[in-house]
């Protein structure tokens, strides 16, 4: 057989449903309903956990960029782990990593179904997070196009509710809705910046990294 003739993939995926799915990655259920939880533990000071989870982010993010850069390999992160300590770690932060996945499809499919749960009362819970399960292993086993597609418009659906909730909030503070003056009071009202004392800013930042939903305290 020649070279022309051997079978090749396909490349179904277009760059708006790279960068989507990208943008649409870092994104979960959980942000929306996980968001909620860091706000009650800290109070407003919730943005300075948020502002310490996307540090953190940013930090690691350009580090794995730079080792990708000096030391180009294939396969995950891990294999860095592998490169600097040795078989062992790189091992088990390559299963780690799978096992944090497991648990977090688990956790996205429980509070997807929270959110759909306020549109369908009567439906259990376990059922939508079930329902909401297959639906994106059917998706993703039907065609990579089909993936890309499905993926591109729930990603821009995110995308878009968060710039309508950033924008309403700053027409709201900065009195640009009718009979709403200009007001920074509810930072300090209510118990003040941080009500329940600035030490649960470092806490709620892992919530904030995760944005994982979870019972108050």
């Amino acid at each position: 057989m020649s070279e022309s003739e051997q079978p090749r993939l396909q490349h179904s995926l277009k760059q708006r449903h790279m960068t989507l799915i990208s943008i649409g990655g870092v994104i979960g259920a959980g942000l929306f309903v996980g968001s909620g939880v860091v706000i009650g533990q800290t109070g407003p000071a919730a943005i300075v956990s948020f502002a310490l989870a996307g540090l953190l982010a940013i930090l690691v993010m350009r580090a794995l960029g730079e080792m990708a850069v000096a030391r180009p390999a294939v396969g995950a992160f891990y294999e860095y782990s592998r490169i600097a300590l040795g078989p062992f770690a790189g091992f088990v932060t390559g299963w780690l990593y799978w096992y944090f996945w497991v648990i977090v499809v688990a956790v996205e499919a429980v509070a997807g179904a929270k959110i759909v749960h306020g549109w369908v009362p009567g439906a259990p819970l376990w059922v939508l997070a079930l329902g909401l399960m297959l639906l994106l292993t059917v998706t993703n086993l039907i065609s990579v196009r089909s993936y890309g597609e499905f993926e591109y418009w729930f990603a821009s659906i995110k995308v878009a509710a968060i710039v309508v909730f950033i924008v309403l909030g700053l027409v709201f503070v900065l009195g640009l809705w009718p009979g709403e003056p200009f007001d920074l009071s509810h930072l300090s009202s209510d118990g003040g910046f941080a009500p329940k004392g600035p030490s649960r800013s470092s806490p709620a930042s892992c919530r904030a990294s995760g944005s994982s939903p979870a019972p108050r305290s």
